[in-house]
């Protein structure tokens, strides 16, 4: 897990996808934190990615850095405790500017069923069930 969250927060960015309908939906994410041994993202409840997970739990992350890349597969289940949302606030102080854990929009979702596999083109893939 510490490998995965290491080169997730190193690349700063990663793509969350997500299914609308039967259309894919892909967009640029920077929240990933642990709690719990389990990998969290975030987001604000009013959002349509939110929406989206709800209605399909099935998603997925990439990474890339220093021509690698990882894919994290799995499903988000919500977290609805307040000492989720707290403690991936204080993990990124600077959310605290558009988010607290009590506004009613802050949610925190955690991979479950999830492999996270790193790749690249001089080496073969390797897959940590998380």
């Amino acid at each position: 897990m510490e490998k995965v969250v290491e080169f997730i927060k190193e690349a700063g960015t990663y793509y969350l996808a997500t299914v609308e309908g039967d259309q894919p939906r892909v967009r640029p994410f920077g929240t990933a934190h642990v709690f719990e041994g389990k990998l969290y993202i975030q987001t604000g409840k009013v959002k349509s990615v939110s929406k989206q997970i709800h209605a399909n739990p099935k998603a997925e992350i990439c990474a890339f850095k220093d021509g690698r890349w990882l894919r994290v597969t799995g499903e988000l289940i919500e977290d609805d405790r307040r000492e989720a949302r707290v403690s991936m606030l204080e993990a990124y102080p600077s959310l605290k500017a558009m988010y607290s854990p009590d506004d009613g929009n802050t949610e925190v979702f955690y991979f479950e069923n999830a492999v996270a596999t790193f790749y690249s083109f001089t080496s073969a893939p390797e897959s940590y069930k998380l």
